[in-house]
């Protein structure tokens, strides 16, 4: 068991990360509640779980110790104090605010030990599951065919989203959808009350009661002196501004480089179109090049923050800010744009950097994975015809918690 929160690098070898099996929370997926729940699609879940199953063997198989959110959610629980705290939270999060219907289910799930608890949190708790005797509220009353109280959470096996390991601290994010900000309250459970998870000399450099939001997969450690977040669909500048103060104040971090991609949901995070997988390679998605704008952002005097336009090639920006002569740049698809456009889809460009120079990718962006291997990259690849449906790659389903210093 490998104890706190370290990671100074997107590259440095993989000790420890944060998973989230699929459960039945994906049976919620219908036709008419995919745009509810943020998804495309609706994946097959004994398919989706046996595909994640493998991603947590490639990583067992490779020296990494893989934890649980329900697990190390539970673990936090050691009180029936905790538990309730979590219930009334949660409930406040969910805008579920009828007195009756909120001490129905804090009884129901007050009933449940710890881990079964977190895993019907999860799952959604649907209004059959508890049946209200009591009407002390118009919401008490109306009945439409929704079939959940509480809805389920089928973006949670996306786990670099509700937070980001950055140095010897956390961001536990302000999430862009009130949908996903309960994920991010697991999170925070899971920081503040398992010493298995973090330390209590673990930062905390964002919070999801904070105003403005940002999501993990916009958040890159490039080095031990600087991060790279994506300003996206998701991530405000505000967001930003408020996490690069706290980070650059209170930690060894110099500069965070801020990333402006294009908002849509094609390009949803910076790590749908760019990761790091070696000392000087990284992944991109080639239809970004052209639009992305860099920007620095360093702590003056006063502790101010100070910002700066970069003017340079992106390849030369991060040569220059990684001390290196040159850095590669492997476009997704390899320069084909119909093989770009199919692959980033399916997260070409979402490479999951376990030890430097190996990678874990979907097996079925084949263009790009064997680019990545003629560049000297090792290439682990995992099956994913289920777990794509939900857009994302095992960058985004991964949260790495402790990596050793490069």
């Amino acid at each position: 068991m490998i104890p706190g929160i370290h990671n100074f690098s997107e590259i440095g070898k993989l000790n420890k990360v944060l998973l989230h099996r699929p459960g039945l929370e994906l049976e919620a997926l219908t036709p008419s509640t995919m745009e509810r729940l943020l998804f495309d699609d609706i994946p097959y879940l004994k398919v989706a779980q046996e595909e994640h199953d493998r991603f947590a063997e490639i990583l067992r198989e490779n020296g990494v110790e893989v934890v649980y959110y329900v697990d190390e959610t539970a673990k936090a629980l050691a009180t029936p104090q905790l538990q309730q705290q979590l219930i009334e939270e949660f409930l406040d999060l969910s805008l579920i605010t009828s007195e009756g219907m909120r001490n129905q289910l804090i009884e129901y799930l007050m009933g449940m030990d710890p881990k079964t608890m977190v895993t019907k949190l999860i799952a959604g708790i649907k209004k059959n599951e508890v049946p209200s005797e009591t009407v002390q509220s118009l919401m008490d009353l109306i009945h439409d065919d929704y079939p959940y109280i509480s809805d389920p959470m089928p973006n949670l096996y996306f786990t670099r989203d509700p937070g980001a390991c950055v140095g010897n601290g956390i961001n536990i994010h302000h999430m862009h959808t009130q949908e996903r900000r309960r994920e991010s309250l697991l999170l925070k459970y899971m920081f503040k009350y398992n010493r298995d998870f973090a330390s209590v000399e673990n930062m905390q450099w964002y919070d999801v009661e904070d105003d403005y939001s940002i999501e993990g997969g916009d958040v890159l450690v490039l080095s031990k002196d600087m991060v790279a977040i994506g300003l996206s669909q998701r991530t405000t500048i505000a967001g930003i501004e408020c996490f690069a103060k706290n980070l650059l104040s209170n930690s060894e971090f110099k500069k965070v480089l801020v990333f402006d991609i294009p908002k849509s949901r094609a390009f949803m995070h910076l790590d749908t179109v760019f990761t790091m997988v070696d000392y000087d390679k990284f992944t991109i998605h080639p239809e970004i090049e052209g639009p992305l704008g860099v920007y620095e952002i360093t702590l003056g005097a006063g502790g101010k923050l100070e910002f700066n336009a970069m003017k340079d090639e992106l390849q030369n920006i991060l040569a220059m800010e990684l001390g290196l002569p040159a850095v590669e740049l492997i476009r997704c698809g390899g320069g084909d744009l119909l093989a770009a456009q199919r692959e980033q889809w399916n997260d070409g460009s979402n490479t999951l950097c376990i030890a430097p120079g190996t990678v874990i990718t979907y097996e079925r962006n084949y263009v790009s994975n064997e680019l990545l291997d003629k560049k000297g990259i090792k290439v682990l690849t995992m099956p994913s015809a289920e777990l794509s449906r939900g857009r994302g790659g095992p960058r985004c389903m991964s949260c790495p918690v402790n990596r050793v210093d490069l």
